[in-house]
């Protein structure tokens, strides 16, 4: 389940407390008074057979006893009584359910669990929701909800809070409150039997009460649908997360390098970065974030202006500027000539402004307004230090005069301040923070709030960034590779033969150096007499993984005699050092010199939540050590293979210099797709090290490489924590006039073939498929319709009978499904000139069938009642056709697939 009925939670229409109490000392007591006394409006109900009244709301004995189903109940009773409760609940037609109530297995009891997975059974049936348990409640300000046993009750605003801990949540909402800051939502997810992250995100991500996400998180449960959810949300408004337990101990057992350096918590970073998610990592962080998202407009760019009355506070703010990665603004000159008017003439003359410490009220509006006026300053940060000449209160008077008069005007510039000191400047502190001006301890804390909506951005931006096609047409063998792993696992053998591993990298197409087989010394000095060339020798063995710790190596060997009698010591160095080692012979190498290589490490390792993570970084002998790398998330495309390298060191190096060739940064790339494809194609791959990988201004080249396999009975694409590209989809067509066309899914490196199709569409055909005039199709739509979430909807798009991506497109269907698979909306966009050739009908169905097999229960679609041709089209489909009462030039189709979605309850 996903967002289903979880609406009630949030805007019930009745509400029962199961539990409700007299007792002030006791949690019945306290849900009992904040939930009577909040001032919701809606009906409340008791439930509790030793009262009749409390506070003049009637209390009834059990459930059956009740007038009415509640839409909302709220359990705080023994934890055996739960299950019994929920399932009663549930048939007499309540919704969702809140437990408060602790003791369902969270501390590992299996007495507990036994008691949660009854409550859930209890909840099936019904589709009735269940938030917790062991969680602090709900509380919604906007409808006055509050069924918690917190003792603040929140301000309106619009930032919802999500999180697993009541502490955590108090302590925010403790200091929000002393600060002016309300919030659209506030939810404790307790132990998450139901209700999770991936729910709530679905939820608040079209919650229009709701500006900005704030999570605090402890573990993800469901980890595709945690990512959809979150892809989804955050491209809509910022979802900021602080994670908890980055070092917790269980770091992984692994023989790889790959395995060694992914870290639990590194792979939950990877996946909120891929989300686009920003992420945090103290409460301070999170106090800042709540304020920014809560004040402040969106952030343009990075550029920061500061204003001071003292010079060293200035310089501390433009070292924390300069850690996070920000810049100081220039100033124009016209700026300079306003602010050379209105400064003394010992002022800094300079990013920071230093007014020196006699700056009053009046000289600190003049040059905020001279800041606000300059095109070239995206921020300000206003400092004020203590002075005994000049009033801090009057300073901030000041400042909030001037910032109300810009946005009086139409124009709200971003405003940061932090009057640094302590109680004396209480005063200045509490204007500002009532005129929602957002104000902070330090200047350090001011920027890096600063730098955290810009990092949002940025992530943004990148995540809408267009990928450029593949290099070349990219057609591993398959099942060559699948032929190397299945003789693998038929031989019982976990690790594959570095001979075996090269085979399935080169079935891929990842360039390898040639490695020749060699059964014993003799034969390995036949190999190397037929290189004619140094040579590498190396041991073969399925119990070896690291051959160079045992002298299973042996490095430029210059003559074949030389590689004959480095075997023979080689084997007996191997025997004593591994006497039970099954010993299959030696590969020999070509020694590969290339005066600028560098020396990388492509790996890929099996998260126990996420699934398979790729990694890159610094590699050779000395991977572990050095530990320069990032991770992400598969599939990649050639984009994100590049930002998952420029996360790195090595990656300057790999850029050149002027005394050093730039390394073929497209060949790393594409190695990494490669890589990634390899990964989403064959299921049995649990660990993958490539280690190193040469790369030098020409091209890369595998010099060593390992492969962990295991059998295992799930897909490729079910063990993926984000949905790759379903080749399964592909289709060849040939029309009646004999041309052959090619349908495949919609591809991100699709953008530039949308623009090419909504230059063929007159500006009425725009309007019939846009419901809308439009001159442009512009880059944030259509990188939305290219770059989808494979999970929850699908595009089709026909072209030109190739599967080359650079394929001239003619047109497409796509459907939109809710996160409960219910309902989908489709569309239709077709170039004029390819109309008339049976493509539109031929879309439909196949978009239709697709929705059959994913149990989608309708789909549905707007079309303006003059588009005679696309209702005509609808119609022959069987849909249905209704007007839209409030809208007569729309007309709603929907062509009902199922009775009900299939989704599982979890």
């Amino acid at each position: 389940m996903t967002i289903r009925n979880l609406d009630y939670f949030f805007r019930p229409a009745s509400v029962a407390l199961v539990g409700a109490s007299k007792k002030k000392s006791s949690i019945g007591g306290v849900l009992t008074r904040n939930l009577w006394n909040s001032g919701f409006e809606g009906e409340l109900y008791g439930v509790n057979p030793n009262y009749e009244v409390i506070d003049g709301i009637p209390l009834y004995p059990d459930i059956a006893s009740l007038p009415k189903a509640p839409e909302l109940a709220v359990i705080a009773t023994p934890p055996d009584t739960v299950p019994g409760l929920v399932k009663e609940l549930g048939a007499r037609g309540t919704k969702a359910v809140v437990v408060i109530t602790a003791g369902f297995g969270e501390s590992g009891g299996a007495e507990g669990r036994k008691l949660k997975n009854a409550m859930l059974e209890g909840a099936r049936p019904h589709l009735l929701r269940v938030l917790g348990p062991n969680c602090m409640g709900v509380m919604v300000p906007r409808t006055h909800l509050n069924v918690s046993f917190s003792n603040v009750q929140p301000l309106p605003g619009q930032i919802a809070f999500v999180a697993q801990s009541g502490a955590v949540q108090t302590v925010v909402l403790d200091w929000a409150t002393a600060r002016n800051i309300g919030f659209s939502h506030f939810v404790a997810l307790g132990e998450m039997a139901d209700v999770d992250f991936g729910d709530m995100l679905d939820y608040l991500a079209n919650d229009p009460y709701a500006r900005a996400i704030l999570l605090y998180m402890e573990s993800v449960t469901q980890p595709r649908k945690f990512m959809s959810a979150a892809r989804a949300a955050a491209r809509m408004k910022p979802v900021i997360v602080l994670k908890a337990g980055r070092h917790m101990e269980g770091a992984r057992a692994a023989a790889s390098h790959t395995g060694a350096l992914v870290g639990d918590d590194a792979v939950y970073d990877a996946a909120f970065r891929r989300a686009g998610m920003l992420r945090v990592y103290d409460l301070q962080e999170l106090f800042s974030a709540v304020e920014t998202l809560a004040t402040l407009p969106p952030i343009r760019g990075d550029r920061l202006a500061i204003l001071t009355n003292g010079g060293g506070i200035g310089v501390l703010a433009t070292d924390s500027l300069m850690d996070e990665g920000g810049k100081l603004a220039e100033f124009s000159a016209e700026t300079m000539d306003r602010l050379n008017a209105q400064l003394p003439s010992i002022w800094s003359h300079d990013n920071p402004v230093d007014m020196i410490g006699d700056a009053s009220g009046e000289r600190y509006a003049a040059a905020l307004e001279a800041m606000f006026n300059d095109p070239g300053v995206d921020a300000t940060l206003v400092l004020n230090c203590p002075n005994a000449m000049v009033d801090s209160a009057e300073v901030a008077q000041a400042v909030i005069d001037t910032y109300q008069k810009k946005t009086a005007k139409g124009v709200r510039p971003v405003l940061l301040t932090s009057w640094v000191g302590g109680t004396s400047l209480d005063a200045g502190r509490h204007l500002l923070i009532e005129n929602r001006i957002p104000t902070y301890d330090v200047p350090s804390d001011a920027v890096r709030a600063f730098m955290q909506m810009v990092r949002y951005q940025r992530n943004q931006a990148l995540l809408m960034e267009t990928p450029p096609n593949l290099p070349e047409i990219f057609k591993p063998d398959v099942e060559c590779a699948r032929g190397v792993i299945e003789k693998a696992l038929a031989e019982g053998r976990e690790w594959l033969m570095e001979t075996e591993a090269k085979e399935v990298l080169s079935a891929y197409r990842i360039p390898v150096v040639s490695t020749y087989f060699a059964e014993d010394p003799e034969k390995s000095a036949v190999a190397a007499t037929n290189l004619g060339q140094p040579v590498v020798l190396k041991i073969l063995s399925p119990d070896i993984l690291h051959k160079t710790r045992v002298g299973g190596v042996v490095l430029d060997l210059q003559s074949p005699e030389l590689v004959r009698r480095a075997a023979e010591v080689m084997l007996e160095r191997v025997r004593e050092a591994i006497p039970d080692a099954r010993i299959r012979g030696f590969a020999v190498e070509p020694m590969i010199r290339r005066l600028h290589a560098h020396e990388l490490i492509i790996g890929m390792t099996e998260d126990t939540l996420f699934g398979p993570v790729i990694l890159f970084g610094h590699g050779g002998t000395a991977a572990e050590v050095i530990r320069d790398k990032a991770i992400s998330l598969p599939p990649l495309n050639m984009h994100l293979a590049r930002e998952l390298m420029t996360r790195t060191r090595i990656f300057h190096l790999l850029e050149g210099n002027e005394n050093l060739p730039h390394a073929d940064l497209d060949g790393i790339a594409f190695t990494l797709v490669k890589v990634s494809q390899l990964v989403c194609d064959l299921e049995n791959i649990v660990e993958l090290d490539i280690n190193p990988l040469l790369a030098d201004e020409k091209d890369v080249l595998a010099l060593d490489a390992r492969i962990r396999v295991v059998r295992r009975g799930t897909s490729a694409k079910d063990r993926l924590s984000i949905c790759p590209y379903p080749k399964e989809l592909e289709e060849h067509i040939t029309l009646p006039d004999g041309q052959t066309l090619f349908i495949r899914p919609i591809r991100p490196e699709d953008e530039p073939g949308l623009h090419r199709i909504f230059q063929h569409l007159s500006p009425n055909e725009i309007r019939l498929r846009f419901l809308h005039p439009m001159q442009i199709l512009p880059h944030s739509l259509a990188a939305r319709l290219t770059q989808i979430d494979y999970d929850r909807e699908m595009a089709l798009v026909v072209g030109g009978g190739s599967t080359e991506e650079g394929m001239e497109l003619y047109g497409g269907v796509r459907i939109v499904a809710d996160p409960d698979n219910e309902n989908a909306e489709f569309s239709i966009l077709l170039r004029q000139d390819k109309t008339g050739l049976g493509l539109g009908p031929m879309l439909l169905r196949r978009i239709i069938e697709y929705a059959r097999l994913r149990h989608i229960g309708e789909i549905y679609g707007e079309v303006l009642a003059e588009n005679k041709a696309m209702l005509k089209l609808c119609e022959a489909f069987g849909f249905k056709v209704k007007r839209i009462p409030d809208d007569p030039g729309v007309v709603h189709v929907s062509l009902r697939l199922f009775e009900s979605a299939t989704d599982s309850y979890p």
